[in-house]
């Protein structure tokens, strides 16, 4: 078998499961329409006024940059159990990434998004 008809097994074994799932919770989930399930929860306690308003920008940048440096961070978790296999290599390599990402953040901290206003 070549990796590409490997490849549409997959991907369509993978398609059909994913479309089957949501038929069958479609056909089994139970179904009741009432109007205060399409109301705006935040936290189970119902809104206050229009649920509509506008965020400042500044919160979704914070929260993008701690994703970035979370989840970039547990590249280190992997890399510091096969540390001594590695050698300098290894060591070099981590010290490139950790200097990139110092950068990432001098670049933020440089463009005042890291204060909050």
């Amino acid at each position: 078998m070549s990796s590409l008809s490997l490849f549409l097994v997959v991907f369509l074994t993978g398609i059909v499961l994913v479309v089957a799932g949501l038929g069958i919770a479609l056909l089994l989930a139970p179904q009741s329409f009432n109007f205060q399930k399409g109301e705006p929860y935040e936290c189970g306690i119902p809104t206050h006024g229009t649920s509509w308003m506008q965020f400042k920008s500044g919160y979704y940048l914070y929260a993008i940059l701690y994703l970035m440096f979370d989840v970039e961070t547990i590249f280190l978790f992997p890399w510091s159990t096969i540390v001594r296999e590695l050698g300098y290599q290894g060591l070099y390599s981590i010290l490139f990434f950790i200097v990139i990402l110092g950068l990432g953040l001098a670049y933020a901290w440089k463009k005042n998004v890291l204060k909050w206003n």
